[in-house]
């Protein structure tokens, strides 16, 4: 089964580049079978692993980012394929 987690933060007011960059510099422990980053208006990050896993494993997530680098909380979501 193919497991994918979304973390998807909105950087402080301005501070979309740094939000980027800290993203950049974080690794996953284990191996996912793919990373992708994408960003969005709002100075908004998204991140999504697929990992070759059940649905209810145990798998390494990015941390929430420290200090006033995001607006809010982070947002995690998990989903399964069904392809």
């Amino acid at each position: 089964m193919t497991v994918a987690l979304m973390w998807e933060a909105r950087a402080a007011e301005g501070r979309g580049a740094e939000l980027l960059a800290w993203v950049g510099e974080q690794t996953v422990a284990g191996s996912p079978l793919r990373r992708e980053v994408l960003r969005a208006p709002g100075d908004r990050v998204l991140v999504i692993t697929w990992w070759d896993a059940p649905y209810d494993a145990e798998l390494p997530e990015l941390p929430e980012p420290g200090g006033d680098l995001v607006a809010r909380p982070v947002h995690r979501w998990r989903f399964e394929s069904v392809g």
